[in-house]
């Protein structure tokens, strides 16, 4: 199966994906076995937000969006571009994917397929219904990849290679375990926002998507901002406004809730709107509904702080022409170049042997 038979196949998964990134479905006549797989879409879009609280219709709906932009023709030859696949010779490439946001293991998925190995997928019980129907879709538009995509919740065995996400603590289990095979292993990272004071409202509009979409639950989401002394926070809350609806959703409200007990019990010292609260703290990682902030003296020393500190950090989101800083309001739109943790995928995959 040639790439450029690969690429067809992923083109296809975007037109057929492209029906479902609206508010309400929209069948597409062209789009090949649309009989058979639009309905049991809607089916397993329903069963994916039954089986998790998180995946709310909003947050499915932006997951399938963005991958059917993202599978465009012109943005997956740009990417293969520059990689050699003649010398690949095809492996079993184990994936154990995480479940925190919605076919969040989607891009190591393809990255194996396209590169024409064969894919063993560990999926996450919180995520466990789009994705094997994706791939039986993707097996009717191109049958090639029958027999070169399966999924098991069993131990893993029989694979070359292995590519791995989870937290700190599995990270550790994950490269002793996995130590004698090739692999990428992915551990917890968050992203951070660098203010300073000077943001327009557009700007902090677009950081309420950075902190808000998926409930904060992705490592592209903000979780912390570098703020200068005597920071006035007045612009930051109502850039936030924007989001005031996510107080709609009941996972959501009852963590705001229990974290802010646990703030005043404390007697930590926060400021709150009534949806986000933020609080000074060290840390990378917050809580659902929380973000911490960290005062910074100059801007050099902090991109030294930073770059120190690049294992933890997946995204900054900044306008000091920062090298790799992305601009408000994108940490949720990677391109397919953009790797988690930056660590080259394709390139991993092109030099198994």
């Amino acid at each position: 199966m040639a790439l450029a038979e690969r690429i067809n196949a992923f083109v296809k998964l975007s037109d057929f994906l492209q029906q479902f990134s609206t508010e309400t479905p929209v069948k597409n006549t062209i789009v090949p076995f649309n009989e058979l797989f639009f309905d049991g879409m809607i089916h397993q879009l329903k069963l994916a937000q039954e089986n998790n609280g998180w995946f709310i219709k909003e947050n499915l709906r932006f997951a399938i969006g963005n991958w059917a932009k993202a599978l465009q023709r012109e943005s997956l030859e740009q990417w293969t571009k520059n990689y050699n696949f003649n010398t690949v010779s095809t492996k079993k490439v184990a994936v154990i994917m995480a479940g925190n946001i919605p076919l969040v293991g989607f891009h190591d998925f393809l990255s194996v397929l396209i590169v024409g190995h064969e894919v063993l997928v560990k999926q996450s019980s919180n995520d466990k219904h789009l994705l094997p129907f994706l791939a039986k879709y993707l097996e009717y538009v191109a049958p090639s990849f029958k027999g070169k995509i399966t999924f098991t919740d069993e131990k893993l065995e029989g694979f070359d290679a292995v590519i791995a996400t989870g937290s700190n603590n599995t990270a550790r289990y994950f490269e002793y375990y996995f130590k004698d095979k090739p692999n990428i292993i992915r551990k917890n990272r968050n992203s951070v926002a660098i203010l300073t004071g000077k943001e327009t409202e557009e700007q902090l509009v677009g950081l309420s998507d950075d902190i808000f979409t998926y409930f904060g639950l992705g490592c592209r989401s903000v979780s912390k901002l570098f703020i200068p002394k005597e920071y006035n926070f007045d612009a930051f809350f109502k850039g936030m406004y924007e989001k005031s609806d996510i107080m709609n959703s009941a996972k959501y409200a009852n963590n705001y809730d229990y974290n802010k007990a646990v703030y005043l019990m404390s007697l930590f010292d926060i400021l709150e709107n009534g949806f986000v609260m933020i609080k000074e703290d060290p840390q990378y990682a917050s809580p659902i509904a929380t973000v911490f902030y960290e005062y910074y003296e100059d801007l050099d020393s902090l991109q030294e702080k930073l770059q120190a500190e690049a294992e933890q950090i997946q995204c900054i989101v900044a306008d000091i022409n920062m090298k790799n800083e992305v601009k408000f309001g994108q940490t949720q739109h990677p391109e397919l170049h953009d790797y988690a943790d930056g660590v080259d995928t394709l390139a991993f995959l092109t030099n198994l042997s």
